[in-house]
């Protein structure tokens, strides 16, 4: 690990370039590397369904454009080449470390259900990882690092919260429409994951209407009806002859009956979903991000249509549905703010079993 040379300023150095470098303005002085806000990176680590990714982010939510990495993952992936993915990219990472900056930490943001306390995953779309000690691979990577680990879906509700859509408000929910559905609770300001680590799994709510059976054993949940993946198979069986989420939206643009109705089907059970959580803790404002959330120009509008079915309520319907403020770096920017704002965390995961 590559640290500052001094812990003091050095007045006779100015920063310059995006990775925070310290140069001398004029000769004849004694070279130092000083530790500035902006080159004290956290590592963030992103583990998925199809990939894992990390990347070296600093104090303002920017992402080292260079220190970004990915290897595969995948349901059909075994424990150690799920392992040797994450090993591959933290090393890679890791390596891209500025000269003279220092790492601050490790953030891991994982697909759930996970274990906080213990640092365990169990991603349902990697059947090969139950209850895996993803942050003891980690630590053994970076010994004498901090690793802390939360479901992804809290870490883009983080995301949100720090630079994206969300900034300046207390209640809130961030949340993903892609392989699968999943959403962190912000309220009053602070993130609300529970004693296990898995608070605001919003992907397995139960919608109404939907007989479909989940991984998760549920009947009608939002990811079983909303997902990418799952939508595309819903279309299929209606006569859809596509195999894909790009192809969905190309046949949604062009008016295709049933490309229509599948997304229309997907919008209104998130729809739903928000309606129900909004009934529960009051929120004020829905983010939604993620690659299937782009499958239609309208799918937010959508998404939002459907929460009016409960106009009788109108504290449900005033909480406001908005697109992600946060780019593709929003899983990264959300590990990472496990590092730079611990702050923001709840601590009652971290003592249970």
């Amino acid at each position: 690990m590559r640290t500052c040379a001094a812990n003091t300023p050095n007045l006779n150095t100015t920063r310059t370039g995006v990775c925070g470098r310290s140069t001398p303005p004029a000769p004849n002085k004694v070279d130092a590397v000083t530790t500035t806000t902006s080159n004290r990176y956290a590592l963030a680590i992103d583990i998925g369904g199809t990939k894992v990714e990390a990347a070296l982010v600093d104090p303002n939510g920017v992402v080292l454009a260079t220190s970004r990495f990915r290897a595969p993952t995948g349901r059909a992936s075994s424990s150690e080449q799920l392992a040797e993915s994450v090993r591959t990219v933290v090393r890679q990472s890791t390596a891209a470390l500025p000269e003279g900056a220092e790492l601050l930490g490790v953030g891991i943001g994982s697909a759930g259900p996970i274990s906080v306390s213990r640092g365990e995953v169990s991603p349902l779309n990697l059947p090969a990882w139950r209850d895996y000690g993803v942050r003891a691979l980690v630590e053994a990577e970076l010994p004498g690092t901090s690793v802390a680990l939360r479901g992804d879906g809290n870490c883009i509700a983080l995301a949100e919260h720090w630079i994206g859509a969300a900034q300046g408000v207390k209640y809130f929910m961030g949340m993903v429409v892609s392989t699968g559905v999943g959403g962190g609770l912000i309220l009053d300001n602070q993130l609300i994951d529970g004693p296990t680590g898995n608070g605001g799994h919003f992907g397995h709510v139960e919608v109404g209407g939907e007989t479909v059976v989940c991984g998760c054993g549920g009947t009608g949940c939002v990811e079983a009806v909303a997902s990418g993946p799952k939508t595309v198979e819903w279309a299929r069986a209606q006569g859809w002859t596509g195999s894909t989420g790009e192809e969905l939206a190309a046949d949604y643009a062009a008016g295709n009956d049933i490309a229509i109705s599948a997304v229309r089907r997907s919008a209104r059970a998130v729809g739903h979903g928000i309606a129900s959580a909004t009934a529960l803790v009051d929120l004020e404002l829905v983010a939604i991000g993620g690659g299937f959330s782009h499958v239609a120009a309208d799918y937010i509008d959508l998404v939002a249509e459907a929460i009016t079915d409960r106009a009788p309520f109108p504290f449900i319907t005033k909480v406001r549905v908005v697109a992600s403020g946060l780019s593709s770096d929003g899983p990264l920017i959300g590990a990472a703010a496990l590092v730079h704002h611990p702050e923001r965390l709840s601590t009652s995961a971290l003592s249970s079993s």
